[in-house]
């Protein structure tokens, strides 16, 4: 595989991998190896970059749906407004 190296105006002097398009087609599976391991691979058509293959953001944890319940009544616990109460506000809409 042939790559071109560019050198990036950071102070860490990153070097980017340049693929052509067709190229990153028929070579998609180890580019996306390179990826994997923190690499950055910009793909090219006609010599004009057109697309940045990345690493992905690590992904937030997921909470569950009791932690959510917890933190809502948590939340809710002794929200006033001045005097009123939340809970009053509410009481008060469902009449009408």
């Amino acid at each position: 595989m042939r790559y071109t190296w560019h050198w990036l105006t950071s102070t860490d002097d990153a070097r980017m991998k340049t693929v052509g398009a067709f190229q990153a087609k028929a070579q998609l599976s180890r580019l996306l190896d390179d990826v994997a391991r923190g690499e950055t691979v910009t793909i090219t058509r006609r010599g004009h970059p057109v697309a940045v293959l990345a690493p992905a953001k690590p992904e937030r944890g997921r909470k569950t749906g009791e932690t959510l319940l917890a933190e809502m009544k948590r939340l809710r616990k002794g929200v006033r407004l001045g005097d009123i109460k939340v809970k009053d506000l509410i009481t008060e809409g469902r009449k009408y």
